[in-house]
């Protein structure tokens, strides 16, 4: 499942798409934010650099601050693909990013999300 055209897309041309999916069903711009930082542990203003820079994902991935440690609770089919069982740890960040997303946009608690509760 390695490929290099999705980890050299930046991370400034999937963001859109994310906010519109939380935004369509009525989430928010900040929720979607809320999920980023708490998966990268980047902040407002390196993540608002990062869709600047038009960073692609590999970095956006390598230079993040930490990946979450309970990434590991985040299961389920994303893409065709078992989360948890995407060996490729780039592609699984990605795929972790979207399935959050997606948990969002399905109206899923931020606690749920977040794997808080």
């Amino acid at each position: 499942m390695h490929n290099n055209r999705i980890f050299a897309m930046s991370f400034a041309s999937i963001y859109p798409h994310y906010i519109q999916k939380a935004e369509k069903k009525g989430r928010t711009r900040e929720e979607v934010h809320e999920i980023i930082f708490w998966l990268t542990g980047y902040n407002e203003k390196e993540l608002q650099e990062i869709i600047d820079n038009k960073t692609d994902l590999k970095t956006f991935f390598e230079r993040a601050p930490r990946i979450n440690p309970n990434v590991s609770l985040i299961k389920g089919v994303i893409c065709g693909y078992r989360v948890e069982e995407i060996e490729d740890e780039l592609m699984r960040n990605i795929r972790y990013m979207d399935k959050l997303i997606d948990e969002l946009a399905k109206g899923k608690k931020m606690d749920k999300i977040l794997r808080t509760a």
